[in-house]
Protein backbone atom coordinates (compact mmCIF):
# COMPACT_ATOMS: atom_id res chain seq x y z
CA UNK A 1 0.00 0.00 0.00
CA UNK A 2 1.45 3.49 -1.31
CA UNK A 3 2.52 5.94 1.96
CA UNK A 4 0.23 8.47 1.28
CA UNK A 5 -2.93 5.80 1.03
CA UNK A 6 -2.08 4.63 4.51
CA UNK A 7 -1.56 8.05 5.65
CA UNK A 8 -5.09 8.51 4.65
CA UNK A 9 -6.51 5.54 5.98
CA UNK A 10 -4.70 6.58 9.54
CA UNK A 11 -6.37 9.74 9.84
CA UNK A 12 -10.22 8.35 8.71
CA UNK A 13 -9.53 5.63 11.39
CA UNK A 14 -8.45 8.58 13.67
CA UNK A 15 -11.74 10.65 12.51
CA UNK A 16 -13.86 8.12 13.43
CA UNK A 17 -12.50 7.18 16.73
CA UNK A 18 -12.19 10.59 17.81
CA UNK A 19 -15.49 11.31 16.47
CA UNK A 20 -17.42 8.50 18.48
CA UNK A 21 -15.72 10.02 21.90
CA UNK A 22 -18.69 12.35 22.80
CA UNK A 23 -20.78 9.73 22.71
CA UNK A 24 -19.05 7.26 24.62
CA UNK A 25 -18.54 10.58 27.41
CA UNK A 26 -22.33 10.87 27.55
CA UNK A 27 -23.25 7.07 27.47
CA UNK A 28 -20.71 6.41 30.39
CA UNK A 29 -21.89 9.01 32.19
CA UNK A 30 -25.46 7.23 32.14
CA UNK A 31 -23.63 4.40 35.05
CA UNK A 32 -21.08 6.36 36.28
CA UNK A 33 -19.96 9.92 37.99
CA UNK A 34 -17.39 12.11 36.28
CA UNK A 35 -14.15 11.11 38.79
CA UNK A 36 -14.82 7.19 38.51
CA UNK A 37 -14.96 8.05 34.61
CA UNK A 38 -11.79 9.95 34.61
CA UNK A 39 -10.09 7.00 36.79
CA UNK A 40 -10.99 3.89 34.61
CA UNK A 41 -10.36 5.89 31.32
CA UNK A 42 -6.64 6.83 32.19
CA UNK A 43 -6.30 3.67 33.69
CA UNK A 44 -7.17 1.66 30.74
CA UNK A 45 -5.53 4.28 28.30
CA UNK A 46 -2.37 4.09 30.58
CA UNK A 47 -2.32 0.46 30.15
CA UNK A 48 -3.00 0.69 26.45
CA UNK A 49 0.20 3.25 25.85
CA UNK A 50 2.09 0.90 28.15
CA UNK A 51 1.45 -1.83 25.55
CA UNK A 52 1.94 0.39 22.56
CA UNK A 53 5.52 0.99 23.88
CA UNK A 54 6.52 -2.98 24.56
CA UNK A 55 5.51 -3.42 20.85
CA UNK A 56 6.99 -0.32 19.46
CA UNK A 57 10.11 -1.26 21.53
CA UNK A 58 10.79 2.37 22.76
CA UNK A 59 10.24 1.76 26.80
CA UNK A 60 14.00 0.94 27.49
CA UNK A 61 14.78 4.83 26.13
CA UNK A 62 13.31 5.85 29.17
CA UNK A 63 16.43 4.77 30.79
CA UNK A 64 18.13 7.45 28.67
CA UNK A 65 15.49 10.26 29.08
CA UNK A 66 17.39 12.97 30.80
CA UNK A 67 15.47 13.74 34.15
CA UNK A 68 14.23 17.11 33.13
CA UNK A 69 12.26 16.20 30.46
CA UNK A 70 10.61 13.45 32.57
CA UNK A 71 10.34 15.61 35.13
CA UNK A 72 8.02 17.96 32.78
CA UNK A 73 6.30 15.47 31.14
CA UNK A 74 5.13 14.05 34.68
CA UNK A 75 3.73 17.50 35.46
CA UNK A 76 2.35 18.17 32.53
CA UNK A 77 0.37 14.86 33.12
CA UNK A 78 -0.83 17.43 36.13
CA UNK A 79 -3.05 19.43 33.35
CA UNK A 80 -3.62 16.49 31.03
CA UNK A 81 -5.31 14.34 31.54
CA UNK A 82 -6.04 14.72 35.25
CA UNK A 83 -7.15 18.24 35.48
CA UNK A 84 -8.12 18.28 32.09
CA UNK A 85 -10.44 15.32 31.64
CA UNK A 86 -12.15 16.04 35.07
CA UNK A 87 -13.53 19.53 34.13
CA UNK A 88 -14.43 18.54 30.91
CA UNK A 89 -16.46 15.11 32.30
CA UNK A 90 -17.80 17.19 34.34
CA UNK A 91 -19.05 19.55 32.05
CA UNK A 92 -20.46 16.76 29.70
CA UNK A 93 -22.41 15.35 32.40
CA UNK A 94 -23.97 18.57 33.04
CA UNK A 95 -24.67 19.54 29.33
CA UNK A 96 -26.13 18.14 25.95
CA UNK A 97 -23.42 16.19 24.17
CA UNK A 98 -23.07 18.82 21.43
CA UNK A 99 -23.15 21.61 23.45
CA UNK A 100 -20.14 20.21 25.53
CA UNK A 101 -18.19 19.02 22.21
CA UNK A 102 -18.87 21.67 20.35
CA UNK A 103 -17.79 24.56 22.83
CA UNK A 104 -14.73 22.21 23.74
CA UNK A 105 -13.45 22.59 20.11
CA UNK A 106 -12.81 26.37 20.68
CA UNK A 107 -9.48 25.27 21.78
CA UNK A 108 -7.29 26.51 19.03
CA UNK A 109 -9.02 30.12 19.32
CA UNK A 110 -8.12 30.12 23.08
CA UNK A 111 -4.32 29.13 22.47
CA UNK A 112 -4.64 32.30 20.25
CA UNK A 113 -5.84 33.81 23.18
CA UNK A 114 -3.05 32.82 25.53
CA UNK A 115 -0.06 33.63 23.14
CA UNK A 116 -0.16 36.93 24.19
CA UNK A 117 -0.14 36.67 27.98
CA UNK A 118 2.05 33.85 27.50
CA UNK A 119 4.68 34.04 24.74
CA UNK A 120 4.41 37.73 24.12
CA UNK A 121 2.74 37.84 20.67
CA UNK A 122 0.92 40.23 18.84
CA UNK A 123 -2.91 38.90 17.95
CA UNK A 124 -3.07 40.44 13.68
CA UNK A 125 -6.21 41.53 12.48
CA UNK A 126 -6.87 38.49 10.67
CA UNK A 127 -6.53 36.57 13.89
CA UNK A 128 -8.73 38.97 15.60
CA UNK A 129 -11.68 38.57 13.42
CA UNK A 130 -10.97 35.17 13.24
CA UNK A 131 -11.51 34.87 17.47
CA UNK A 132 -14.61 37.37 17.18
CA UNK A 133 -16.25 34.53 14.38
CA UNK A 134 -15.58 31.93 17.28
CA UNK A 135 -16.66 33.53 20.02
CA UNK A 136 -19.94 34.27 18.22
CA UNK A 137 -20.38 30.97 17.01
CA UNK A 138 -19.56 29.85 20.64
CA UNK A 139 -22.63 32.23 21.79
CA UNK A 140 -24.80 30.53 19.26
CA UNK A 141 -24.04 27.31 20.95
CA UNK A 142 -24.26 27.75 24.21
CA UNK A 143 -27.76 30.44 23.79
CA UNK A 144 -29.52 27.66 21.11
CA UNK A 145 -29.57 30.74 18.58
CA UNK A 146 -31.04 32.73 20.88
CA UNK A 147 -28.02 35.15 21.77
CA UNK A 148 -29.83 37.03 24.44
CA UNK A 149 -30.46 34.01 27.19
CA UNK A 150 -29.49 30.55 27.79
CA UNK A 151 -32.33 29.64 28.31
CA UNK A 152 -32.45 26.04 30.31
CA UNK A 153 -28.93 25.24 29.33
CA UNK A 154 -26.61 24.86 32.34
CA UNK A 155 -24.35 27.76 33.01
CA UNK A 156 -21.65 25.59 35.60
CA UNK A 157 -21.69 22.95 32.32
CA UNK A 158 -21.23 26.16 30.09
CA UNK A 159 -18.51 27.59 32.66
CA UNK A 160 -16.73 23.99 32.58
CA UNK A 161 -16.83 23.28 29.11
CA UNK A 162 -15.20 27.19 28.71
CA UNK A 163 -12.29 25.82 31.27
CA UNK A 164 -11.54 22.52 29.36
CA UNK A 165 -10.50 25.18 26.56
CA UNK A 166 -8.48 27.02 28.75
CA UNK A 167 -6.46 23.86 30.68
CA UNK A 168 -6.38 22.33 26.78
CA UNK A 169 -4.68 25.68 25.19
CA UNK A 170 -2.45 25.69 28.14
CA UNK A 171 -1.09 22.35 28.97
CA UNK A 172 -0.26 22.48 24.81
CA UNK A 173 1.70 25.92 24.99
CA UNK A 174 3.83 24.56 28.14
CA UNK A 175 4.05 20.96 25.81
CA UNK A 176 7.00 22.72 24.03
CA UNK A 177 9.24 21.02 21.55
CA UNK A 178 11.87 19.28 23.78
CA UNK A 179 12.76 16.32 21.39
CA UNK A 180 10.87 13.67 23.41
CA UNK A 181 9.37 11.06 21.68
CA UNK A 182 5.49 11.86 21.76
CA UNK A 183 4.34 8.61 22.89
CA UNK A 184 6.93 8.29 25.61
CA UNK A 185 5.82 11.86 26.56
CA UNK A 186 2.00 11.03 26.04
CA UNK A 187 2.36 7.82 28.42
CA UNK A 188 4.43 9.79 31.09
CA UNK A 189 1.88 12.10 31.19
CA UNK A 190 -1.03 9.51 31.92
CA UNK A 191 1.24 7.84 34.73
CA UNK A 192 1.36 11.09 36.74
CA UNK A 193 -2.43 11.55 35.52
CA UNK A 194 -3.62 8.18 37.02
CA UNK A 195 -1.35 9.02 39.97
CA UNK A 196 -3.09 12.40 40.84
CA UNK A 197 -6.52 10.77 40.28
CA UNK A 198 -5.83 7.83 42.87
CA UNK A 199 -4.51 10.36 45.36
CA UNK A 200 -7.62 12.67 44.56
CA UNK A 201 -9.66 9.61 44.94
CA UNK A 202 -10.67 10.20 48.73
CA UNK A 203 -12.41 14.27 48.02
CA UNK A 204 -14.24 12.05 45.23
CA UNK A 205 -15.98 9.23 47.40
CA UNK A 206 -13.39 6.94 47.21
CA UNK A 207 -12.86 3.91 44.37
CA UNK A 208 -15.51 2.28 42.67
CA UNK A 209 -15.91 -0.72 40.37
CA UNK A 210 -17.99 0.91 37.55
CA UNK A 211 -20.84 -1.41 36.49
CA UNK A 212 -21.01 -3.74 33.81
CA UNK A 213 -22.93 -1.37 31.75
CA UNK A 214 -20.07 1.30 31.86
CA UNK A 215 -17.30 -0.75 30.51
CA UNK A 216 -18.24 -0.49 26.85
CA UNK A 217 -17.99 2.99 26.92
CA UNK A 218 -15.04 3.06 29.48
CA UNK A 219 -12.97 0.22 27.11
CA UNK A 220 -13.52 2.83 24.14
CA UNK A 221 -12.61 5.82 25.61
CA UNK A 222 -9.51 4.26 27.26
CA UNK A 223 -8.34 2.70 24.04
CA UNK A 224 -9.54 5.28 21.30
CA UNK A 225 -9.80 8.45 23.06
CA UNK A 226 -6.87 8.91 24.82
CA UNK A 227 -4.94 5.45 23.44
CA UNK A 228 -4.15 4.39 20.03
CA UNK A 229 -5.88 6.96 18.31
CA UNK A 230 -3.19 9.43 19.44
CA UNK A 231 -0.73 7.11 17.89
CA UNK A 232 -2.91 6.34 14.80
CA UNK A 233 -2.47 9.95 14.03
CA UNK A 234 1.43 10.28 14.83
CA UNK A 235 1.92 7.44 12.04
CA UNK A 236 -0.17 9.67 9.70
CA UNK A 237 1.31 12.96 10.12
CA UNK A 238 4.49 10.88 9.92
CA UNK A 239 3.37 8.91 6.87
CA UNK A 240 1.63 11.43 5.09
CA UNK A 241 4.08 13.42 1.86
CA UNK A 242 2.53 16.99 3.53
CA UNK A 243 0.31 17.49 6.76
CA UNK A 244 -1.78 19.53 5.01
CA UNK A 245 -3.02 16.41 2.88
CA UNK A 246 -4.70 15.00 6.28
CA UNK A 247 -4.81 17.96 8.23
CA UNK A 248 -7.49 19.54 6.93
CA UNK A 249 -9.37 16.11 7.13
CA UNK A 250 -9.45 16.09 10.78
CA UNK A 251 -11.80 18.91 10.57
CA UNK A 252 -14.27 16.30 9.87
CA UNK A 253 -14.52 15.08 13.48
CA UNK A 254 -16.78 17.42 15.49
CA UNK A 255 -19.28 16.79 12.52
CA UNK A 256 -19.03 13.17 13.15
CA UNK A 257 -19.40 13.64 16.49
CA UNK A 258 -22.91 15.30 15.93
CA UNK A 259 -24.04 12.78 13.74
CA UNK A 260 -23.05 10.01 16.54
CA UNK A 261 -24.65 12.07 18.83
CA UNK A 262 -27.95 11.87 17.34
CA UNK A 263 -27.78 8.28 15.73
CA UNK A 264 -26.39 6.53 19.17
CA UNK A 265 -27.07 8.82 21.94
CA UNK A 266 -30.53 10.28 20.64
CA UNK A 267 -29.87 13.62 20.58
CA UNK A 268 -31.88 15.96 18.76
CA UNK A 269 -28.98 18.33 16.85
CA UNK A 270 -30.61 22.00 17.02
CA UNK A 271 -29.45 24.15 14.20
CA UNK A 272 -27.69 26.56 16.13
CA UNK A 273 -24.98 23.94 17.63
CA UNK A 274 -24.47 22.79 13.81
CA UNK A 275 -23.96 26.80 12.47
CA UNK A 276 -21.69 27.78 15.77
CA UNK A 277 -19.56 24.88 15.54
CA UNK A 278 -19.22 25.75 11.89
CA UNK A 279 -18.43 29.24 12.61
CA UNK A 280 -16.08 27.97 14.81
CA UNK A 281 -14.12 25.52 12.48
CA UNK A 282 -14.10 27.85 9.83
CA UNK A 283 -12.81 30.56 11.85
CA UNK A 284 -9.61 27.84 12.79
CA UNK A 285 -9.42 26.83 9.25
CA UNK A 286 -8.92 30.56 8.04
CA UNK A 287 -6.19 31.35 10.34
CA UNK A 288 -4.38 28.12 9.68
CA UNK A 289 -4.63 29.20 6.60
CA UNK A 290 -3.31 32.88 7.39
CA UNK A 291 -0.63 31.81 9.69
CA UNK A 292 0.92 29.10 6.46
CA UNK A 293 0.55 32.21 4.10
CA UNK A 294 2.75 34.29 6.29
CA UNK A 295 5.36 31.38 6.63
CA UNK A 296 5.63 31.56 2.84
CA UNK A 297 8.78 33.32 1.34
CA UNK A 298 7.92 36.16 -1.23
CA UNK A 299 8.18 35.76 -4.71
CA UNK A 300 9.08 37.90 -7.38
Amino acid sequence: MHRQTKATLFTLLTILFWGGAASAFKIALRSIGPFSLLLASVTLSTLTLLVVLLVQGKLATLRTTPPALLVRALLLGMLNPFLYYIVLFKAYALLPGQIAMALNYGWPLMLTLLSVPILGQRLTRGQLVAVGVSFLGAIMIATKGEFVHFGDVNRLGLLLAAISTLIWASFWLLNAKDGLDPVIKLFLGFCSGLVCTLLASPLFGGIAWPPAAAWPALLYIGLFEMGITFVLWLTALQLTTTAARIGNLIYLTPFLSLLFLHLIVGEQIHPATFLGLSLIVGSIIVQELQAKRAQQPLSR
